[in-house]
């Protein structure tokens, strides 16, 4: 039977299950509708078809009753509009093989059908129709306005991305919820709106990465499925508050996630540094945003309206207000803001931004609330000028955990200019001003604390740092020299030390690159205070090296670095280095460089390379060096510290600690029919060591035989939590399927599944004995069917399980579960169909058994009934039950709705291929060939039999 909600499309195969093709175009004008629609008289406990909870209940309440169920999905076009929508009685539309529901639908495929991709055909899943309950409807049209958003109004899972515009940030609201939206355009004028139920709670996590893909812990457990963002950011190592980049990440292509646990597992390796183009270390940031269950239903709505002033790409300018109320019990968050992006040619553009938050906690609390302004300009002047301002505050009290990083409290305005005087000078000026009124987190240390989600505790900042630079390049020769003027004004009112409660110093900084020969540089850098007072800070530093390009845009470099102040000493660094970014191919980079941080010495260099090693076999590499990272750190945004994961909008706490992170991989996918990858990864920080190892492989072992392994260990990357005690988590898994693309008269399917460790949550190492855990689950399945009148179906799962609670005391369970079918068609429109399952806990007196016998008239192909009789008991220790008895059944298959809609058209009557005859045949003539003479055949119309659907087949869930 075809879901509700899922569409396989079989691309190659010769029984057409669903659609040979399905195009949902703006433009489409055929509607598609099918479903069933089934009605059951029989006692409630004995319905064999029906979920393992419903099947011989435990409040042994077996009375007769009538139960009407139904499914269908349809889509098509209403007039101007495109319907889609889709509806099951029984369950959310989302709800995966696992019985749990989530948001967005991709769960359903990733926990069910992704885990074993093989069907020996090009069949595909794709959701339609995402929704958390048991209905999803659309309606949309074209505005026939270019750039402009459809019209439209659902009621399913959602985006907001009407909400987060590239003029918004403060109130940019970025979620994934389910209820109503709604778009439509008056104009010029779009009106946004939207409205979320079973809003559960939402929690905003960042995590300093280790180098590696993971395993990385949220502070969370049992997630909603679907909730979840992930980007990654970057911002400066020493200014935390203005993310320079932000990259959204994918899920299944960039990382996997475990709801259950609340843990995070990336595709590739993320490193901890990333150098900018000027120079400035950059440190990478893991933020997630997502609900959880929390006990509570909430709700969420708001609306929005932007005034499109042009939408000519690359000069878009608009006008936009929104609002929005997130009902949290007996708390409350509310926003309202106004925003603006106005182009002013020449690529030239101004974006404007007001947020106010205000959170009411309850309990007699008085309420937070606190202003957000943002004014920032890109100008491009002519050819040779261009510069940019900026103005950014946020009040302490202002809150918004859907949208980037920043530090509330801390306001930052300024802005640069820089133009060129002829060819080779270019003379540049810039002033930034920083002032922080913020209370950022205090440091704790406390284990138990840290893996405790809370509010934290918060302490005082109060600090202004006003920066000048000017200066100029020039390039003398083959040599560019830079020399830059920069005044720093620092006053703390809170420093411990008065001598550094208001600092003013000047330093000179200046570069040269002369190139000596053509593949060697010489380098030199000087940073010195000119002043009585010196900014502790920013000390003075000076280095030289020497640069070998090795191979065109790769280099290595020879340094020697000096630091003089009152709070480094006199200290020296000598380094051996990359410094370059060069991409060997589309696929392959290599980077590195070595820096001096104000506040810490960095040292950064990573390879991250994808070498070709032959036709479709690619070697990858990544290598990071992270040298003197601290574990307590004091910036302008207060202190960082060494932590698993900061709460809400707490990113500038944390710190980056000293480590090697490396990584080794090999992927081959020039052959079609085998594919293989295997990755290694080694991390060694002043923490602690882990290394991941992961492995694939997929492929045809024949033209009917598909094989697949996985394999995957993996530690905590978590900062305080990547401790050995905790152990590493182990998956393997591996899965044979025969499908014979000649016949499909037998299928199959085996699979094997090793977990190690596979619910162990951080709060494991709070204990002295450790916890673990191991469990191994076998299955098999097939289907035979000789002909068209007979059909057998078998499956076995057996699981066998083992909790660790020390070395010494362990406790294990095995469950198993059998199932067989056997269908009997006959007399065309009759068949005949024999079910058993049993399910056993071995060792534990615990067991199932269930059988159903039922028989099936169609009175046309649409329409069957059905009378059967089943049975069932069932052991615990709790005593024993069972029901059986006699039930009837209709169903009737959907093919069109209301009006014809979804009726598909019988195609019309095909020729035959024409025949060549001879009515008189004569002696063949060597000489003069006779002509044949060709006759077309007449017309013939077939009817086709009618296809008898048989009952759909029941999952298995071990």
């Amino acid at each position: 039977g075809l879901d509700a909600q899922t569409v396989r499309i079989r691309a190659s195969s010769s029984t057409m299950e669903a659609f040979t093709q399905i195009q949902f175009e703006t433009n489409l004008r055929r509607s598609i509708a099918t479903g069933v629609f089934d009605v059951r008289l029989g006692a409630r406990g004995t319905d064999y078809y029906r979920p393992f909870s419903e099947f011989l209940p435990v409040d042994r309440n077996n009375t007769s009753q009538l139960q009407a169920r139904g499914q269908v999905f349809a889509t098509g076009r209403l007039g101007d509009w495109s319907a889609t929508g889709a509806f099951n009685s029984d369950r959310a539309l989302n709800t995966g093989c696992n019985g749990a529901d989530s948001l967005s639908g991709n769960t359903y495929t990733q926990n069910c059908e992704a885990q074993y991709p093989i069907y020996g055909d090009s069949s595909k899943v794709d959701v339609l129709t995402p929704s958390r309950d048991s209905v999803y409807a659309k309606l949309e049209r074209s505005t026939g306005v270019a750039g402009s958003i459809p019209d439209s109004i659902m009621w399913g899972d959602y985006g907001t991305t009407e909400f987060a515009t590239r003029s918004q940030q403060f109130s940019s609201l970025n979620r994934n919820l389910h209820g109503a939206k709604l778009n439509y355009n008056f104009g010029n004028l779009l009106v946004s709106g939207f409205y979320g139920d079973n809003v559960q709670g939402f929690q905003r996590d960042t995590i300093a990465p280790d180098g590696t893909s993971g395993t990385y812990f949220l502070s969370q457990r049992l997630l909603l499925g679907g909730s979840e963002n992930l980007s990654v950011e970057l911002e400066e190592l020493n200014r935390p508050g203005t993310v320079i980049k932000q990259e959204i990440l994918n899920r299944g292509i960039d990382y996997d996630i475990d709801y259950d646990r609340g843990t995070v597992v990336l595709r590739q390796p993320l490193l901890r540094t990333s150098i900018s183009d000027d120079g400035t270390i950059l440190v990478r940031r893991l933020v997630a945003t997502y609900q959880y269950a929390n006990g509570t239903n909430n709700s969420i709505y708001g609306s929005r309206a932007q005034y499109n002033i042009d939408r000519t790409a690359g000069r878009e300018s608009w006008l936009g207000a929104s609002w929005m109320n997130e009902n949290l019990g007996n708390r409350n968050f509310s926003m309202v803001g106004a925003d603006a992006l106005i182009s002013i040619g020449n690529g030239s553009n101004i974006t404007a931004e007001f947020a106010r938050s205000t959170n009411n906690p309850g309990l007699g609390i008085a309420s937070v609330n606190g202003n957000a302004v943002r004014v920032e300009g890109q100008y491009k002047f002519n050819d040779a000028t261009s510069g940019r301002s900026y103005f950014r505050t946020t009040e302490a009290g202002f809150s918004n955990n859907s949208t980037t990083s920043f530090v509330p409290g801390q306001t930052r305005y300024g802005g640069d200019l820089s133009t060129k005087l002829g060819d080779r000078t270019t003379i540049r000026a810039q002033f930034d001003r920083e002032e922080n009124r913020g209370q950022p987190p205090l440091v704790n240390t406390n284990l138990a604390d840290l893996l405790t989600p809370r509010d934290p505790a918060t302490g005082l900042v109060d600090n202004d740092l006003r920066t000048i630079t000017v200066g100029v390049q020039q390039r003398v020769g083959v040599s560019t020299v830079d020399l830059d003027y920069v005044n720093r004004s620092r006053q703390d009112r809170l420093a411990l030390d008065p001598t550094q409660s208001n600092v003013s110093s000047d330093q000179i900084r200046s570069r040269l690159n002369w190139p000596l020969t053509n593949n060697l540089t010489f380098r030199a850098q000087n940073e010195i205070n000119l002043s009585n007072q010196q900014d502790q800070l920013y000390p003075n530093r000076s280095g030289v090296g020497i640069d070998w390009t090795v191979y065109p845009g790769i280099k290595l470099g020879l340094n020697q670095n000096f630091i003089s102040s009152n709070q480094y000493g006199n200290t020296s660094y000598t380094s051996l280095d990359f410094d370059s970014v060069y991409n060997l191919s589309s696929s392959t980079k290599v980077t590195g460089r070595y820096s001096l941080s104000p506040y810490q010495s960095i040292g950064s260099a990573g390879i991250q390379q994808g070498i070709v090693l032959g036709p479709g076999l690619k070697l990858d590499l990544n290598y990071e060096r992270v040298i003197g990272g601290n574990t307590s750190i004091t910036t302008g945004a207060g202190q960082q510290f060494i932590q698993p994961y900061s709460i809400g909008q707490t990113a500038s706490s944390l710190t980056t600690t000293t480590g090697d992170s490396f990584g080794i991989g090999v992927n081959y996918t020039d052959n079609p029919n085998f594919q293989a990858n295997a990755r290694y990864e080694y991390r060694n920080s002043n923490l602690s060591s882990t290394s991941n190892l992961s492995a694939g492989v997929t492929g045809k072992l024949s033209p009917a035989l598909s094989a697949l392994l996985r394999f995957q260990q993996s530690s905590a990357a978590n900062q305080v939590i990547s401790d050995a005690n905790l152990g590493a988590r182990m998956d393997v898994r591996a899965g044979l399927a025969f499908r014979n693309p000649d016949s499909d008269e037998f299928n199959g399917l085996l699979s094997y599944q090793y977990r190690r460790n596979p619910s162990i949550l951080p709060t494991s190492i709070l204990t002295t004995s450790g916890t673990g855990s191991e469990d191994h689950t076998l299955a098999l399945e097939g289907i035979y069917a000789p002909n068209w009148q007979w059909e057998y179906a078998a499956k076995y799962a057996l699981r066998n399980a083992t909790s660790y609670l020390d070395q010494s005391l362990s406790a294990g369970s095995t469950l198993g579960i059998t199932q067989l079918r056997a269908t009997y068609r006959f007399a065309h429109d009759w068949d005949l169909t024999g079910d058993v399952r049993w399910i056993n806990q071995f060792s534990s007196g615990r067991s199932e058994l269930g059988a159903a016998l039922e028989a099936g008239y169609y009175l046309t192909p649409d329409l069957r009934l059905s009378a059967g009789y089943s049975l069932g008991v069932a052991d615990d220790p709790n005593g024993s039950r069972n029901a059986s008895g006699p039930y009837l059944g209709l169903t009737v298959k959907i093919n069109e709705l209301f009006g014809g809609f979804g009726r598909q058209p019988s195609a019309p009557p095909q020729q035959q291929e024409s025949k060549v005859s001879n009515p008189n045949p004569q002696p063949p003539v060597t000489t003069q060939p006779q002509t044949p003479t060709v006759t077309p055949a007449p017309v013939q119309t077939t009817t086709p039999a009618p296809i008898i659907p048989t009952p759909p087949p029941t999952s298995i869930q071990p």
